[in-house]
């Protein structure tokens, strides 16, 4: 069945939860790239009186990714922000895998985490690129929870300078409990707006 992305965003984990059947593998066929949305930025509304204690929650959509930021109750308010897209089997409404960016703390580099199912090889890289043609990046599964297995990417200059000038639709690599190889498509339309965005944040 193929995967789609969709545009889900959350800076809590995502419950991802995927039978082994649903996995996309590699040699099917090619994924359609999304539709292009124009952004949309939409603010959630306010707590309502009384409930003080459950974060202001923002969203901006930039085609295939969404900035999202949330404040928090605490004292001084704090802000935390960052763009997401999330893919899920198409004709079924779960989530599959997620992709997010959270706006780094000065001084620190960028950092890309991605979110699987629990269901993989815990002893191979997630690979990620932008075309057939781009070697692109791999990293360790960092941990997994029962929420899924998790791998963070440190996005250097010229690696964060590929993934903004993209244009095609690229794909994360990974392989499941039993070996095969599992290809999920990655939209990069709206990608480099969508940054902009949250390092004015």
């Amino acid at each position: 069945m193929p995967i789609r992305p969709i545009l889900v965003g959350s800076i809590a984990a995502i419950a991802v939860a995927a039978a082994p059947h649903a996995i996309a593998q590699q040699g099917g066929q090619p994924p359609r790239p999304p539709a292009p949305r124009p952004p949309a930025p939409a603010q959630a509304p306010a707590p309502a009186q009384g409930q003080t204690e459950s974060p202001q929650r923002t969203t901006a959509t930039y085609n295939d990714w969404i900035l999202q930021c949330e404040t928090t109750a605490a004292t001084p308010p704090a802000e935390i922000c960052e763009i997401a897209q999330v893919t899920q089997v198409q004709g079924r409404n779960v989530p599959f895998s997620r992709i997010g960016v959270a706006r780094p703390e000065k001084g620190q580099p960028v950092r890309l985490i991605v979110q699987v199912p629990v269901n993989v090889l815990f002893a191979t890289t997630v690979r990620i690129q932008t075309s057939d043609e781009d070697p692109g990046i791999q990293a360790p599964f960092k941990n997994c929870t029962p929420n899924g297995c998790f791998a963070e990417f440190e996005l250097k200059d010229d690696m964060l300078k590929k993934l903004r000038a993209a244009s095609t639709v690229g794909k994360l690599s990974f392989a499941d409990a039993g070996a095969h190889p599992v290809s999920v498509p990655i939209s990069f339309n709206g990608f480099d707006p969508a940054f902009d965005a949250l390092m004015k944040k």
